[in-house]
């Protein structure tokens, strides 16, 4: 089979053999992929947690149909069509854990769906579990632009949030957070911003960050935040040393909350994609929560997805068909 795998030349469309799924695996006929922050850098040889380098087949979000079941799994069946998230994507077959994938709503295509599992459970994860928003609450999303930030916001508008703040330093994007659920779009490399987020919540600052930039704008989060506050640091855009206002952050009592897929265990995983389900998911099948496709690349263009990846002028996600 067909698969995009980094070599010692570089990422390269190669041919493999197709996997066999074990355990509580299945084999999943891949139709759509969707590209990710992290496979930009896995294309350039950096290792994303335990993945990466010489032989890795690249990708970490997809949607196809039930291929073939192993032993153990359940709650799918073969010609079922899928939607998740795993290592090994951008091939024309995949494994996938039976607790890690969502089934596709009947009057969804592909392409719309594999922009969907990375984000969805990434941003409930973050705004839901952890950054505990709750109705009538305020939050800020650094980095709104990106696919996973739209879905920040879209997830806090759902569960009620009073006012939604979207970041991005880019102006044409930012022109366009207001569609996604954001009442102020801010330029965090102006400033000013710490301020125009004071002036939106009668001096107190949000209730919530969910924070995809850290590093410069560290110190700045930490005095947009209400006093106990919290900061959720998914650190996927931005830097990841800066200076640190210790002081700051004791004073306002703000709990500051790191999470990452790249640490979890299945069982954790499972769980987050279990939340997903039972809390939002009438939002995604009722398309209130959605992503926009920037652009649709053939599989056979996936160095040029990336390219366009790189030149950092889209909004919404970018996807490969297969």
């Amino acid at each position: 089979m067909k698969a995009y795998v980094y070599g010692a030349d570089g990422a390269v469309i190669t041919d493999i053999a197709k996997p066999a799924p074990v355990g509580t695996q299945l084999l999943v006929r891949v139709r759509a992929c969707g590209l990710n922050r992290a496979d930009l850098g896995m294309t350039k040889g950096h290792v994303h947690g335990a993945l990466g380098g010489v032989g890795t087949v690249l990708g970490m979000e997809w949607a196809g149909e039930v291929a073939e079941l192993g032993p153990a799994a359940q709650g799918v069946k073969v010609g079922d069509r899928i939607m998740g998230s795993g290592a090994a994507a951008f091939a024309e077959y995949t494994l996938a854990d039976h607790g890690r994938l969502f089934h596709v709503p009947s009057d969804m295509n592909f392409d719309e769906a594999a922009t969907l599992p990375v984000a969805l459970a990434t941003m409930h994860n973050a705004v839901v579990t952890n950054g505990a928003l709750q109705a009538g609450q305020s939050v800020l999303v650094q980095g709104a632009s990106s696919g996973v930030g739209l879905m920040a916001m879209q997830i806090a508008k759902y569960k009620g949030a009073k006012l939604v703040i979207g970041s991005s330093t880019d102006p044409t994007r930012r022109g366009r957070l207001k569609a996604f659920g954001a009442d102020l779009a801010i330029d965090s490399s102006n400033p000013g911003w710490v301020d125009q987020v004071l002036a939106a919540t009668n001096g107190e600052g949000v209730n919530l960050i969910v924070d995809q930039v850290s590093g410069k704008v560290a110190n700045q989060n930490l005095a947009a935040t209400r006093i106990k506050g919290r900061i959720v640091n998914v650190g996927r855009l931005g830097g990841t040393h800066a200076d640190f206002n210790f002081d700051l952050h004791a004073a306002r009592r703000i709990h500051y909350i790191g999470v990452t897929f790249r640490t979890r265990t299945i069982d954790e995983i499972r769980e987050i994609f279990d939340e997903v389900k039972k809390d939002i998911w009438p939002a995604v099948e009722q398309r209130k929560l959605q992503l926009p496709i920037d652009r649709v690349f053939a599989f056979d263009d996936i160095g040029l997805a990336f390219a366009h990846m790189e030149a950092n002028r889209h909004l919404g996600k970018i996807v490969v068909t297969l």
